[in-house]
């Protein structure tokens, strides 16, 4: 598992918002630190050089603002 992002909050839809620091295509699962799906990339907005992810949440658990977010790999 390799880190791709940090979250930094949780919008009121209820998706994470992750500021990526690699590239993630939509449709991939982001983890936490203790290897648990925290939910699917569904979309990247923001300017291209540094972007952000919108996650649907598929956990109970999601984590909080300053947590890192990992892809398998």
């Amino acid at each position: 598992m390799f880190q791709v992002g940090t979250i930094l909050h949780q919008a009121k839809s209820g998706r994470l918002i992750v500021k990526l620091s690699r590239e993630v295509r939509p449709g991939s699962f982001v983890f936490d630190g203790g290897k648990k799906k925290l939910g699917k990339v569904v979309e990247l907005i923001g300017p291209v050089k540094s972007p952000y992810g919108s996650v649907a949440v598929v956990s109970s658990r999601v984590g909080k603002s300053g947590d890192p977010v990992f892809l398998e790999g």
